[in-house]
């Protein structure tokens, strides 16, 4: 092997191994029988906010960290998110990367999968 192409395997190993560990933590970090994420419960009143967040998300559709439904009133299951504009349980701010955990919305079934 030559001196580049160790070089390219090392740091597609690296890339990997920091791709495994960043979704392993983020599933680690979710508490199952509490439905929470470092003591922020995923449920209740959210209020979507640009700076200063509880907590950060990432949409996405496949292997999310917990799938959310959008719900009218009482939000009161794992992953039930009620939208408000003032007195939020939360406050959560949308991102593209580095996020808390990653969501995803559906219609039926919310919660921890």
């Amino acid at each position: 092997m030559t001196k580049q192409s160790l070089i390219k395997l090392s740091f597609l190993s690296f890339l990997s191994m920091l791709t495994y560990n960043s979704f392993a933590q983020s599933k680690e970090k979710i508490n199952k029988d509490s439905c929470s994420f470092q003591g922020i419960e995923l449920r209740g009143k959210i209020q979507f906010i640009e700076s200063f967040p509880d907590l950060t998300v990432q949409v996405f559709e496949s292997f999310p960290d917990l799938k959310v439904k959008i719900v009218d009133s009482f939000p009161n299951d794992c992953g039930e998110w009620q939208i408000v504009d003032s007195f939020p349980d939360i406050k959560v701010k949308i991102v593209e990367s580095f996020a808390d955990i990653k969501i995803k919305f559906v219609d039926s079934f919310p919660g921890i999968p």
